[in-house]
């Protein structure tokens, strides 16, 4: 196998750990200095969006991709606001893991492993990855790190949220983001390493064509 890059390398861990709990940490911060109000946490945590989103832009991100995470920012403080409720700021947090540890399953049960599309539209491979019988099992099979991860945020998540526990939430969203997205980055990738077959050419390098039978002289 050589394909140099990481997972991490090629899905960027780094930028969306940093995505998911900057304005996490904002809204926490914000509650709890201005004697919990959901209004002060709420306006950290936009501001702490805008000024994510100002930098993401400038670094080259599509802009796609930096609305759709301001804005879910935004309704995350207005569900909080609607509802007086500071804990309904991790709502669609806890909602999209669980819908997140769904979607993967479906997708390895229907040989689409998510891992593959992510990856092969990162490398602009489209579904060419899917007619490498090798490249598709392993995807597969790393795949389920994945459905771990979201299963284990939800196992977490769900009681706390239950009791109302705001600076809990906020400190294992922190815990559960960083040192998780990195573990289930380093996990998939040595699963897709162990499984893929010696000399197979890589992530890169999809098998799209059957290997030459042997000369039988």
């Amino acid at each position: 196998m050589t394909q140099p890059e990481s997972l991490a390398q090629l899905l960027n861990g780094r930028r969306a750990a940093l995505d998911a709990t900057l304005p996490t940490v904002g809204f926490v911060a914000g509650w709890l200095i201005f004697r919990q109000s959901i209004w002060a946490g709420a306006i950290v945590a936009v501001v702490f969006a805008l000024g994510l989103s100002v930098w993401r832009l400038r670094s080259g991100d599509k802009p796609r991709a930096v609305v759709i995470g301001l804005l879910g920012v935004c309704v995350a403080a207005l569900i909080a606001l609607y509802t007086g409720r500071a804990e309904n700021f991790f709502l669609i947090q806890l909602f999209s893991n669980a819908a997140s540890a769904l979607a993967w399953a479906v997708s390895i049960v229907i040989r689409w492993p998510l891992l593959g599309v992510v990856v092969g539209g990162v490398l602009g491979q489209k579904t060419r990855w899917r007619r490498d019988p090798a490249l598709l099992r392993s995807y597969g099979l790393a795949s389920w790190v994945w459905v771990l991860q979201y299963v284990v945020r939800v196992a977490v998540f769900l009681p706390l949220y239950a009791a109302g526990e705001v600076f809990a939430l906020g400190v294992m969203r922190v815990a559960l983001t960083w040192p998780l997205i990195a573990a289930c980055l380093a996990g998939s990738w040595w699963v897709i390493r162990r499984t893929l077959p010696p000399g197979h050419p890589g992530l890169r390098h999809p098998v799209t064509e059957p290997s030459p039978a042997p000369d039988p002289a």
